[in-house]
């Protein structure tokens, strides 16, 4: 029988595995590289700031290369508040996204709709509502009522994102992360009601609609020609693993030699047609420019869109990460709250702010993919 133990410390036999490769950390879960099987979770002690990257962790962040994302490590940290939080976030950034627009770009700001946050925002405060009552079948009927909001927001937001991605357009990742959000609040309703199969099979048709959806953002952003990355002007902030990182999250038969053979004709190509490559920018990428005419300003910005590209894979992997989690809490016969309330039994270490739920053996899980 697997038993579960909780830790405010990460162990040797941990580290030396993610550092020789034997262990990798995806979002919020720790696995075995080979056999893909999960030996442990991440928990924040403390929900970490906006826009939920963990700061301050010394030689641990080190070690698990945590990244930024709008969402948290672990899907039992993710309450409704949280959710609310994070969606008002990402509503201030698109509506600046439409201000910028409506001076540059007008036929690409009018697609911009704000109108449908209101009614996210008001299935979140219903499902949070719903968790108060004493009532068990209030709960249900209440539970019911949001989830079947937070369905019509995922239609909604799955056209807006389908449309941005289609032209390009800055306000694809919002959309996106929207939808993100979405599923996570849905998902935490079933988990709130007992009912963890079901939150799993939420998010599972949430990545069979995000999956593909991100590697065509992705795919925008790298550009015509991905060789803009390595440009030697950049040498000192974007190298070759970085670029990998990217590419084998879309293809994760590649590795940094295959890259480098497939963009040895794009570094000519550049070179020859720098003019050609600027003209044949998307907007997703002037977003982080902001200078479509000069070429050496537009390669200085981006890093940032490198940034973008490995944050929205961060938020792709934790959500990947939360149904593994979900999963175990079925798996392991453990109800929600009982896993909510896992604390270490030794005390809080000054300046922890993670925790780490330990399997005494490694669990088989249905990957997302």
């Amino acid at each position: 029988m697997t038993t579960v133990t909780t830790t405010f410390v990460l162990t040797d036999e941990i580290k030396k595995g993610l550092a020789d490769g034997t262990y990798e950390r995806v979002g919020g879960m720790i696995r075995e590289t080979q056999t893909k099987r999960t030996v442990q979770w991440l928990r924040e002690i403390v929900p970490s700031s906006m826009p939920g990257i963990l700061s301050d962790i010394g030689s641990v962040a080190s070690v698990l290369n945590l990244g930024v994302s709008i969402i948290n490590l672990g899907v039992s940290v993710m309450g409704f508040q949280m959710v609310s939080d994070r969606l008002n976030h990402v509503e201030k950034q698109l509506q600046q996204t439409k201000e910028v627009l409506l001076k540059s770009n007008e036929q690409l700001a009018v697609k911009i709709n704000l109108s449908f946050y209101a009614n996210l925002r008001a299935a979140i405060s219903l499902a949070d509502f719903a968790f108060t009552m004493a009532d068990p079948d209030n709960r249900k009927v209440f539970a019911a009522q949001a989830i079947n909001r937070f369905l019509e927001a995922k239609e909604h937001y799955l056209a807006y994102a389908d449309s941005a991605i289609e032209s390009s357009s800055r306000a694809a990742d919002k959309h996106l992360l929207t939808l993100f959000l979405a599923c996570i609040a849905e998902a935490r309703c079933h988990l709130e009601l007992g009912e963890p199969t079901t939150a799993s099979l939420c998010l599972q048709k949430g990545n069979i609609v995000l999956r593909p959806r991100l590697e065509k953002y992705i795919n925008i952003l790298l550009t015509t020609n991905p060789a803009a990355y390595l440009h030697p002007s950049l040498n000192e902030e974007i190298d070759l693993s970085r670029l990998t990182h990217v590419y084998k999250w879309l293809n994760p038969e590649l590795n940094e030699n295959s890259i480098f053979q497939e963009q040895r004709s794009n570094f000519f190509k550049i070179a020859q047609s720098n003019d050609q490559w600027v003209r044949s920018l998307p907007d997703a990428v002037i977003e982080y420019t902001q200078f479509k005419n000069n070429g050496a300003l537009i390669y200085s910005k981006l890093p940032k869109v490198m940034e973008k590209m490995e944050a929205m894979i961060e938020t792709y992997r934790r959500f990947e990460a939360y149904q593994s989690e979900v999963q175990a809490i079925a798996q392991l016969g453990i109800s929600f709250q009982e896993w909510l309330q896992l604390k270490p039994a030794e005390p809080q270490p000054e300046g922890a702010k993670l925790m780490y739920i330990m399997l005494s053996e490694s669990l088989k899980l249905i990957s997302v993919n």
